[in-house]
């Protein structure tokens, strides 16, 4: 294995801007239940999203707030067999920075993670860049890690599920988008389940001719594969082996995606009762809506916001090696191509 970076800015070591997590987008793509509060300044360890119902004015955690269905575009859909789901966008199309659902902060926001001190990028992965898709999760599901998993072997990563979401829209992080679930990707990180759900915006204009994984090569050709590729290199720049994947690599279809969604959802449903115990100071379930043991009063919520420090407009620059290009071979695939051109 191994990997040759390659600087694409000639002042390599200066400070530059980066594209950031706010992409551009449509105003069809804005929200119109759920409005973004940000504190701090991106790039930072201080940056901080949240959350807040525009109805009714309350903070509101992504991971246990938000509906898991979309009950609106649910209702409309021709086939009442197929669930629209709420995906919290994390991380948008073609930009690398790690945003995700913080577990452990009160009322959840979005943070980018940070590693060795410092905000974590993705390695662009020639000939990526950043993510392929609008990436984010499903809220009110999660990976427990105290279930092995029958078809993977191994344990729940802790986190809500993963979606990548394939439409040809950009959604900046901080968007809920009504998804349609076409399909499942059954990667095993660090050797955890790492479930990555494919779907698209049900209002996307090719979302009427994907409705399971079949559909994705037909209308997308290519994207599945690239998808699968870029799980299983992505964090070998930073020294680690390839990821593998339950399921013989192969991707699951809607119903086995459907399994997996229920399935979390359980578990989620066993973690916000109380019914599972996690230690709340490494993983928080506050939230306003649930009326459970731990649902915070509107003005407690508004406290914690407040207490973050004020939201900087301008992002904060990055070093301009985020931008380089990281070039994987895979050894072994290389062996066996060598091997299959001897013998003919």
């Amino acid at each position: 294995m191994s990997t040759t970076p390659k600087a694409t800015d000639l002042n390599a070591g200066s400070q530059s801007v980066v594209p950031t997590s706010k992409a551009s987008q449509s105003n069809e793509n804005e929200n119109s239940r759920y409005e973004i509060v940000e504190r701090g300044q991106l790039h930072t360890a201080n940056y901080r999203c949240y959350f807040r119902d525009v109805q009714t004015k309350l903070i509101v955690s992504p991971f246990h707030d938000i509906p898991l269905v979309n009950e609106q575009y649910s209702s409309s859909t021709r086939n009442q067999e197929i669930k629209i789901y709420n995906m919290v966008v994390e991380v948008p199309r073609w930009t690398n920075a790690k945003m995700e659902i913080n577990k452990q902060l009160k009322m959840n926001p979005l943070v980018q993670d940070i590693k060795n001190g410092k905000p974590r990028f993705v390695h662009n992965v020639f000939p990526y860049h950043g993510y392929l898709w609008n990436y984010g999760a499903l809220p009110q599901t999660w990976e427990d890690p105290n279930h092995m998993d029958a078809d993977t072997k191994t344990i729940g990563d802790n986190d809500p599920l993963d979606v990548c979401e394939i439409g040809t829209s950009l959604h900046r992080t901080g968007s809920i988008v009504p998804v349609k679930i076409v399909g499942v990707l059954g990667l095993i990180d660090e050797g955890e389940t790492d479930w990555k759900l494919i779907g698209i915006d049900v209002r996307d204009k090719l979302a009427s001719k994907i409705n399971d994984i079949n559909d994705v090569e037909t209308n997308l050709p290519g994207l599945l594969e690239a998808t699968r590729r870029w799980f299983k290199y992505y964090k070998v720049p930073t020294g680690k082996p390839p990821n593998k994947f339950a399921l013989d690599e192969k991707y699951g279809d809607r119903a086995y995606a459907k399994r997996v969604i229920n399935e979390t959802r359980t578990y989620w449903e066993k973690l916000a009762s109380g019914e599972t115990k996690v230690e709340e100071k490494v993983f928080s379930i506050a939230n306003t809506t649930l009326n459970n043991h731990v649902t915070m009063k509107k003005d407690d919520a508004e406290k914690i916001v407040e207490a973050d420090e004020k939201y900087h407009k301008e992002p904060a620059q990055v070093d301009s090696s985020v931008h380089q290009l990281a070039y994987v071979r895979d050894e072994e695939e290389c062996a066996t191509k060598e091997k299959s051109f001897q013998a003919k």
